[in-house]
């Protein structure tokens, strides 16, 4: 286990944790959240020896083996497969000792080596590379590709691939689903779900900490609580537990001032001097309760745009794609005023081409394209962050030819993006990428846009500066289209959604489920174990083909009984407990609850609500994980002889 003892860590003179106290079990996939700069990244490095702290003590296995994903690589000309596979060190080194005990001809150590290298699973490693590899989004082809190859954000993900493929007893993941697609992101998820060791996951993805947490692990105020659960149920937990600081907070401050004015009115009075000394000593030795605070630091809105055109844009029968190479064709999409549209797509499909070609930065190779008058295109994607000026300030930014804004007015917009005072001169260069994709955000958004494209923009940012968006981007008056991994964001600011799959961009009739259906789907299609064998022979004769389908299908429905039994009765118990929890949080949002008769009940509360939390988040695995096993066998148990 990771045993963390009155642990403090200074980074530049300025005190990130202090007095930190938290023990992590083996086994545990924690989610590590606190806002940007609060030490997060900085706890990793301690984990990895990288840095020391300053006082208290760290206690980690001594055998344990650790991965991680790492900042930089290297331009080389290995394939990426086997770049991937050197994330396996043990299986590599028994590579190099087999081969040094081939060249001696020494049988024995061979014999030994061989048998090592089958138990770790050797054999299998490449196929297992190219799994993760495949799930990561890298098709065939990419896999032989030389690592040197590759874009910056391609080289994230083989980094990634090479951390998953080492056989670790701890797993350290700082923002892993950065640079991925939706449908990498669901292949992450549902990887990490399974994964045998210690997680430690840094994620600003709320659906991510719900679906792979167990514990949330929240910095702040320099220390680190730790909440049993998923993301959803910390927010829970940790409003009732601001409740009750709060409650305690006023009562102490009405105990405070009854014993200052007992001071201020008696204190010259001879009789009552001891009395006064007393409750001034009384002050002195107590600990002060903070008040709860919990104010998000981002707080911005999107103006009213000048001109408001319907429809916005209109594209019709349009080609687009890069050197001649078409990656979409016949698209026909017509953009109104209104619009909110989600794009969905497997990678590398065309969701940004999609974005880019309505932008203007990428010409149609056919068809055309038509804008309403007064169209203002605001374009968010990750080069806007590179387009930044490293020696400008926040402010120089926006202090563009021609603004009319005093400086005043606009170091208050800045304010809300977390710019406030001497931050908003600061230059831009040692900014971190949550600091700068905020700021792209600011100078967006001044630029009053009544279309706004959106490719990735959640990348970098926190929990807070997410949920600052997500609720300017619901009140935002003009259309919108956004490309995003993000879930949650697309559930709460789209409200149509388009999918950009083989070459087209087509309205999708569902949701983000129905979407990871369709995914599962495909993947299954394109499986080579799911594809049929027949060469056209028709020497079979086709009531043997009936017989031997309905003996087939009469099987699967066996198999099926038991797995259908188990998930009713585990939806029964969900049900049960879903209902004790709305009854049970019903009874925590009454403020009478919080008064200090109720104290001892109150606690038991929180106590029920926690293990209900627990046993409701088992539920659901188990939930999932038998769904999972249903499905494999429903598809072909459905199907019509």
């Amino acid at each position: 286990m990771i045993i963390f003892r009155q642990l403090a860590l200074q980074r530049g003179g300025k005190p990130l944790l202090e007095n930190v106290a938290l023990t992590v079990h083996p086994g545990w996939k924690v989610g590590l959240i606190g806002a940007n700069g609060c030490g997060k990244s900085s706890l990793f490095a301690l984990l990895l020896d990288e840095l020391h702290p300053d006082a208290g003590d760290l206690d980690l296995p001594p055998r344990w083996v650790i991965a991680h994903v790492a900042q930089e690589t290297p331009a080389l000309l290995t394939p990426a497969l086997e770049f991937v596979l050197d994330g396996d060190a043990e299986l590599r080194q028994i590579e190099r000792d087999l081969q040094a005990a081939e060249t001696v001809h020494d049988g024995a150590r061979q014999a030994e080596l061989h048998a090592r290298f089958d138990a770790i699973g050797g054999y299998s490693a490449p196929a297992r590379a190219g799994k993760l590899m495949a799930g990561l989004g890298f098709t065939t082809e990419k896999q032989e590709q030389p690592v040197a190859e590759f874009s910056g954000g391609w080289r994230v993900r083989l980094n990634l691939a090479r951390a998953l493929m080492c056989r670790s007893d701890l797993l350290l993941l700082d923002e892993p689903t950065n640079h991925l697609d939706l449908d990498a992101v669901l292949w992450l998820e549902q990887w990490l779900r399974g994964y045998p060791g210690t997680l430690l996951l840094i994620s600003h993805d709320r659906d991510v900490l719900d679906n792979v947490a167990d514990h949330i692990a929240h910095i702040d105020q320099r220390g680190i609580t730790l909440y049993p659960g998923h993301y959803s149920a910390f927010e829970d937990q940790r409003a009732a537990r601001l409740a009750l600081q709060q409650a305690a907070f006023a009562k102490q401050q009405r105990e405070i001032a009854h014993l200052e004015s007992f001071i201020t009115r008696f204190r010259a009075k001879a009789t009552k001097a001891r009395q006064a000394q007393s409750r001034i000593k009384a002050l002195e030795r107590m600990e002060r309760i903070a008040a709860a605070h919990v104010d998000s630091p981002f707080e911005f809105s999107f103006a009213e745009p000048e001109r408001l055109p319907n429809p916005l844009l209109a594209v019709e029968k349009v080609a687009a794609g890069y050197g001649g190479r078409r990656v979409l064709e016949n698209v026909n999409l017509v953009i109104g005023s209104g619009a909110r549209l989600g794009l969905l797509g497997p990678n590398g499909a065309g969701k940004s081409t999609l974005i880019k070609l309505l932008a203007g930065v990428l010409p149609p190779l056919a068809g055309q394209i038509e804008t309403g008058q007064g169209l203002s295109i605001g374009y968010f994607a990750q080069h806007q962050l590179e387009q930044l000026r490293p020696d400008w300030s926040p402010l120089r930014h926006l202090q563009q030819p021609g603004e009319r804004a005093s400086d005043q007015q606009l170091r208050d917009f800045l304010g809300g993006f977390g710019f406030a005072g001497e931050r908003a001169l600061d230059p831009v260069a040692p900014f971190s990428g949550g600091e700068k994709a905020r700021l792209a955000l600011a100078l967006l958004i001044w630029q009053r846009p009544n279309l706004l494209l959106l490719d990735e923009p959640t990348n970098h940012l926190d929990l807070d500066m997410r949920h600052a968006l997500t609720l300017a981007l619901q009140d935002y008056p003009g259309a919108l289209i956004v490309v995003s991994h993000d879930r949650h964001l697309l559930r709460t600011v789209t409200d149509e959604l388009l999918l950009v799959a083989e070459g087209r961009a087509q309205p999708f009739d569902g949701d983000l489920d129905d979407y990871r259906d369709w995914l599962n789907a495909r993947q299954r299609v394109a499986d080579p174990r799911n594809a049929g064998n027949s060469n056209g022979n028709s020497a079979v004769d086709r009531r043997d083909q009936k017989r031997q389908d309905a003996e087939r299908r009469q099987q699967l429905a066996v198999q099926r009984k038991p797995l259908e039994r188990q998930i009713k009765k585990i939806e029964q118990l969900m049900d049960q407990l879903h209902g004790e929890q709305k009854a049970l949080d019903a009874a925590l949002a009454d403020p009478a609850s919080y008064e200090d008769a109720n104290k001892a009940q109150l606690k038991e509360w929180l106590l029920q609500k926690s293990e209900m939390d627990r046993q409701l988040a088992k539920l659901e695995e188990e939930w999932l994980t038998l769904q999972e096993a249903w499905e494999t066998v429903a598809p072909v148990a459905t199907r019509p002889a």
